[in-house]
């Protein structure tokens, strides 16, 4: 399905209100997802309304992508698949408490970890990042979807790219890697605590929207 053509100076700005509006979210409760209805996500701040299948379809897709892509480069923003698996995006007041979680190598992590995803983990820490497109066969079939099992589990920080070919393709990093990377400072975090404190964040954010999302480490609700 095509999009529908907005005017550019009219989805600028509309994506520049809705923005600032998602900004506000991130500032208040450290957390946005893209799409779902878990949590408060960038689809339903566009549009008022929940999207049945791919927000790409939707008349408003432009602008959605508009302003998932401001996040994204926001230096205040980074993105994780933290909520209900799902993309979400996190407020930097969190990331230490994120990296405190993700580098904890926890038995929740760990748990059934295919053999690929362990070889994937050791050669991520021997060379700090890789990216998806240069990865071998010795690391699935598809490598892609071992990425995505280590990203499920946050032992690995990613980021989306284009490659040369125009295609795309992952940068996955360890956490330490990641956030000697960016400059992140300050007092490391125990992981218990770090989980207590996301479980009661999103707990507070459920609560407060109807929602019902969850962290990797919590069973899915029935």
């Amino acid at each position: 399905m095509a999009h529908c053509k907005i005017p550019a100076q009219e989805m600028t700005a509309n994506a520049s209100k809705n923005f600032a509006r998602a900004m506000k979210i991130l500032e208040e409760s450290g957390l946005l997802l893209v799409m779902g209805l878990e949590i408060p996500d960038v689809c339903r701040l566009v549009t008022s309304r929940r999207i049945k299948g791919s927000w790409w379809g939707d008349p408003a897709g432009q602008e959605i992508f508009a302003v998932s892509e401001m996040l994204s480069d926001h230096a205040d923003i980074t993105v994780t698949k933290l909520i209900s698996g799902k993309v979400t995006f996190v407020h930097r007041k969190l990331w230490q408490k994120l990296v405190a979680v993700g580098k904890a190598r926890d038995e929740w992590q760990m748990r059934n970890l295919t053999s690929q995803g362990k070889l994937l983990l050791r050669q991520l820490d021997k060379e700090g990042q890789l990216i998806t497109n240069k990865l071998g066969s010795s690391f699935g079939k598809r490598p892609g979807d071992t990425a995505r099992e280590l990203e499920l589990r946050l032992l690995v920080h990613s980021d989306q790219v284009h490659t040369d070919s125009g295609s795309h393709a992952k940068i996955l990093e360890t956490w330490e890697h990641w956030a000697k990377r960016i400059g992140l400072r300050g007092k490391s975090l125990d992981s218990e605590h770090a989980r207590r404190f996301f479980e009661k964040r999103i707990d507070e954010i459920n609560k407060k929207n109807a929602g019902f999302g969850r962290i990797p480490w919590q069973p899915e609700k029935k």
